[in-house]
């Protein structure tokens, strides 16, 4: 059987700001590994073998959050359900050190992070072992041109769909109305349908919702944030 080809992937998002506390630095070094759900990059994993997920969690239902940023929700969604094993996947490594600090506080076991891009996971994650997944006030990329590079495209999204359950449940969370009107378009194409029936479906928080520091952000300067909830078919 023959080695898979690497595809060329461009990364555009930022995988460092300000210089780290030391303290991070120690969360980095010492609890990142441990933390891996396995072999996902290329140079690990050139066959793309499939993570063992039911190794990795003892069997429990696998949730999926994209782009974690500071790992509020995250760690949150790991403390209210600890029946479920969640994946985070986050290259912005000064947000990885974030989330690390709140594992320690929070002592919640049933996490693993990719500190990488979501797209070189998705390719080891088996096909339909995802029940839920997160994507919450991802980089808008507000200029036309740069559309593109949002997460909502095809790039993406198709193999997100590849490796969401039937009847998985995606939850998106952004403040950009462009945005919203790019998922709506591209989301369902993907194979999800939209579980909206009024204007509270998208304007009201899950009962669940934990508040990101995004969102407090879109707050403070005014923008509206929207909840849309898919199924996928």
């Amino acid at each position: 059987m023959s080695t898979p080809t690497r595809p060329h992937r461009n990364f555009y998002g930022r995988l460092k700001g300000k210089s780290l506390k030391k303290s991070q630095q120690g969360y980095l070094a010492e609890d990142l590994s441990a933390l891996s759900p396995g072999p996902i990059s290329w140079e690990e994993n050139p066959d793309r073998t499939s993570l063992d997920l039911g190794a990795l969690f003892g069997g429990k239902p696998v949730w999926l959050e994209i782009g974690f940023g500071g790992g509020e929700h995250l760690v949150h969604q790991a403390a209210a359900n600890p029946g479920v094993g969640i994946i985070g996947a986050e290259p912005y490594i000064n947000g990885v050190a974030m989330l690390l600090g709140k594992i320690r506080r929070a002592g919640v076991g049933n996490l693993a992070v990719h500190a990488g891009d979501a797209r070189d996971l998705m390719d080891v994650l088996p096909q339909g072992s995802i029940q839920r997944a997160f994507l919450l006030y991802p980089d808008p990329w507000p200029k036309a041109r740069h559309h593109r590079r949002r997460f909502v495209t095809p790039e993406h999204l198709g193999p997100l769909a590849r490796v969401m359950a039937k009847g998985a449940m995606l939850r998106v969370a952004t403040d950009i109305e462009d945005y919203v009107r790019q998922t709506l378009e591209e989301v369902p194409r993907a194979g999800f349908e939209w579980l909206a029936e009024g204007p509270s479906d998208w304007r009201t928080p899950w009962g669940d919702w934990h508040s990101t520091r995004y969102e407090q952000k879109a707050l403070r300067e005014g923008r509206v944030p929207h909840y849309l909830t898919f199924r996928k078919l």
